[in-house]
């Protein structure tokens, strides 16, 4: 073997391991596979990955947020039904079933063409690349960002922006963004945002814009729901019904009572979330109790 062909060999190699590293032709996404999916990123590519399994919760299974849940299901109903329909800012108190009901819509009204895309905070500023790649399917899509916040200057924050009211390009008809949070305005804020009163040598020269800027992402959405935290009766309802969920009787209901109550006393909690496993939790040691 001469030189040249050593050389040639020796390039066709070295071309060879290149190509595993560059980033592959996005694989064509198969619509029919699931009715949610989750945006992820693989060699600096992103891709819609479908969800084979996604939460079975139902609306029926939400208890004591009724006008929470009337709120979200309209503005979901006029979206899949082609009407004029609002993103959507969840708040309040943790564990109270702001994400729930969203998964729950989905089930809901997937029969009428609705779709989910998950899509976590670190990837927010690709928001511009899933608008484009579902702007021409007759689906439509709710962008879902749970538990969201920002800290200064995260690039999400600007496309999130952008993606909801600030693009020279009409926002696409067949999507809406839904976002979960326990915070109302998303950013982190502090006493000092309001010291316009107070300049100091190298404080803002308008400070009021400060107060502004941290209000401003939450302001783009158009509806805002509020959750707050469950009082004792509404705690035990759910558990109630979760204990139903899972074939327990009244009498079962009304024995489980005190051990619900010392439960939530210990998580310092009396929240939906803590409810379910409370629920599970109980249930399973009585089914564990026949079985032995």
């Amino acid at each position: 073997m001469d030189k040249l062909e050593r050389f040639l060999s020796r390039a066709e190699g070295l071309l060879d391991r290149l190509e595993t590293l560059l980033p592959q032709p996005a694989a064509a996404i198969d619509w029919d596979l699931s009715v949610a999916f989750r945006w992820r990123v693989r060699q600096g590519q992103g891709y819609l990955q479908p969800v084979p399994q996604i939460s079975a919760i139902t609306l029926d299974d939400l208890q004591n947020v009724d006008r929470q849940k009337q709120l979200i299901e309209a503005n979901t109903r006029q979206f899949v039904q082609k009407l004029p329909a609002n993103n959507v800012l969840l708040t309040g108190a943790r564990g109270t079933g702001k994400s729930s009901l969203i998964k729950a819509c989905l089930n809901h009204f997937a029969a009428d063409g609705l779709r989910l895309i998950e899509v976590d905070k670190d990837d927010l500023h690709e928001l511009g690349d899933i608008i484009e790649l579902v702007a021409q399917r007759p689906e439509r899509f709710i962008v879902f960002c749970d538990d969201l916040s920002f800290e200064e200057g995260e690039p999400g924050y600007k496309a999130l922006k952008v993606a909801l009211d600030g693009s020279i390009a009409a926002p696409s008809d067949n999507l809406l963004i839904y976002a979960t949070s326990n915070r109302r305005h998303l950013l982190p804020e502090y006493m000092s945002d309001n010291e316009s009163y107070r300049p100091t040598s190298e404080g803002e020269i308008h400070p009021g814009e400060v107060v502004e800027e941290k209000i401003s992402l939450s302001e783009r959405f158009g509806l805002w729901v509020s959750f707050y935290p469950f009082k004792q009766d509404d705690y035990l309802a759910i558990i109630r019904h979760w204990l139903k969920h899972f074939g327990c009787s009244d009498a079962d209901c009304a024995q489980a009572r005190s051990e619900a109550l010392t439960w939530a006393l210990e998580r310092g909690s009396r929240s939906g979330r803590v409810a379910w496993q409370f629920a599970r939790d109980w249930s399973g040691r009585q089914s564990n109790k026949q079985v032995g």
